[in-house]
């Protein structure tokens, strides 16, 4: 009976652990425009969306518009103009708020303490890392042009066209498949 009992709980413990590697993940790390990492984003996907935990420093005090952006490329750190737009569905217009919105790529704002820290965890329910078939798809975040976070200066009200009044592009981090 105890051998039976070791092998049941292996074979539990093997099959619960083949399916969280199985998981797609991803990492981002956020460069301000310097040029300087000023933290992370890990990226999991869930059967519904996906989990950010945010951990990020170094960022100017106050509300800040947060936004995933279509193009995995934070390589002009004046601007980060490489990044391109929000991930979004052509019908789809920017905005939290708005009622013809929100875009895939719209968050809420980063609220960042004096100290300049922030931590947080956030889910978006209608985006990908790939697709539940596993397979990389033009509409999901490690698609083959990528996808990466924007920070920008300003916060962002959810509703006026097209990035919410946030303003300039303050920090980016390409999206990147962690191999498991």
């Amino acid at each position: 009976m105890r051998k039976l009992l070791t092998t049941s709980l292996l074979c539990t413990a093997l099959v619960s652990f083949s399916a969280q590697a199985e998981t797609p993940m991803a990492s981002a790390n956020v460069i301000n425009n310097a040029g300087n990492s000023i933290g992370k984003i890990d990226i999991q996907q869930g059967p519904e969306g996906i989990l950010m935990h945010v951990n990020l420093k170094d960022l100017p005090a106050g509300k800040h518009g947060f936004h995933i952006h279509s193009v995995g490329d934070c390589s002009d750190h004046d601007h980060f103009k490489n990044a391109s737009g929000h991930v979004r569905e052509s019908d789809q217009l920017h905005g939290l708020l708005n009622p013809n919105g929100p875009e895939l790529g719209d968050l809420p704002n980063l609220i960042v303490p004096e100290n300049g820290n922030v931590e947080i965890e956030l889910y978006a329910d209608e985006l990908e890392l790939v697709s539940h078939d596993g397979e990389v798809e033009e509409e999901t975040l490690l698609d083959a042009d990528g996808s990466a976070f924007m920070i920008h200066a300003d916060p962002d009200d959810h509703v006026t066209q097209p990035i919410g009044g946030a303003g300039a592009r303050i920090a980016c981090g390409v999206i990147k498949k962690i191999n498991q």
